[in-house]
């Protein structure tokens, strides 16, 4: 009798993720990259941009034809890379006008982009749920509370 040989599990490669600062007032590279990490899963390449308004609103319009600086911006390339593209003035504000600390704005940013690089999304209301489900139990396992109010929540 011959034994057959083990087959090994195949690991996944563990994720690969750069930061590129083009804005001084953005929180340090190795904050962003341990949110990043959180919601990068394995195996996912991304590259974590942060702009400035100028950069943003050129980007929204060149790819989403769109004609203003929006929160964050995920490109997908498939087999687990993609950038990311999040616009400094454009959080920095939301953040202020929620009442949200900032830290945990950009937190919460960073997860939902990264959670659309891994293919999720929030286009019917069903994946919506999904995601924030998702996006608040990142959050917490990072010490951020829910990031959505109560009534958006439960919708």
């Amino acid at each position: 009798m011959t034994a057959t040989p083990r087959q090994k599990k195949k690991t996944p490669a563990p994720s690969r993720l750069a930061v590129q600062r083009a804005v001084r007032a953005a929180p340090a590279a190795r904050t962003l990259l341990r949110w990043a990490r959180a919601a990068a899963g394995a195996g996912l390449r991304a590259t974590l941009r942060v702009v400035g308004a100028a950069e943003g609103r050129r980007l929204n319009r060149a790819f989403r034809g769109r004609n203003y600086a929006t929160n964050v911006l995920s490109f997908g390339y498939g087999g687990g890379r993609g950038d990311l593209v999040l616009c400094h003035p454009v959080i920095a504000r939301e953040a202020r006008d929620q009442g949200k600390p900032l830290p945990a704005h950009y937190a919460h940013m960073v997860v939902h982009g990264l959670l659309h690089l891994r293919g999720l999304d929030h286009a019917r209301r069903a994946e919506a749920a999904r995601m924030q489900r998702r996006e608040i139990r990142l959050l917490r396992s990072l010490g951020f509370p829910n990031p959505y109010p109560l009534k958006a929540a439960l919708k």
